[in-house]
C-alpha cells in the first residue's frame, strides 16, 4: 500500500492531499529515511511524522485497504512521541 494512503487508512493524517504534501515535504520519515508518497508500507516499517513542533513514530502492525476509525489504532504501535 502506498505511503499516502496508509497514513490516511490508519487516520495519522487526516486527508490522502495532506498525507501527500506531507511527504513531499520531507516531513514523513521511513526508517530514517524520506519517503515520498508512493513508498510501498511494509510490516515492521517505522514511520516517522512531524506535526509542527511535535514528533510521532510508528511502527507498522497492520495494513489494510480499509478501515473502521475504532479499529484504526490496530494498524500501529506508537514507538515514540516528542516534541522537537
Amino acid at each position: 500500500m502506498r505511503l499516502d494512503k496508509y497514513l490516511k487508512v490508519s487516520r495519522l493524517i487526516k486527508r490522502r492531499t495532506v498525507a501527500n504534501d506531507a511527504c513531499d515535504t520531507a516531513r514523513v520519515m521511513v526508517n530514517g529515511k524520506a519517503a515520498k508518497a508512493s513508498y510501498d508500507v511494509k510490516i515492521g516499517d517505522l514511520i516517522t511524522v512531524q506535526f509542527g513542533n511535535k514528533q510521532l513514530t510508528v511502527k507498522v502492525l497492520e495494513i489494510k485497504e480499509t478501515t473502521k476509525k475504532s479499529e484504526s489504532f490496530g494498524m500501529y504501535e506508537v514507538v515514540s512521541e516528542a516534541d522537537v
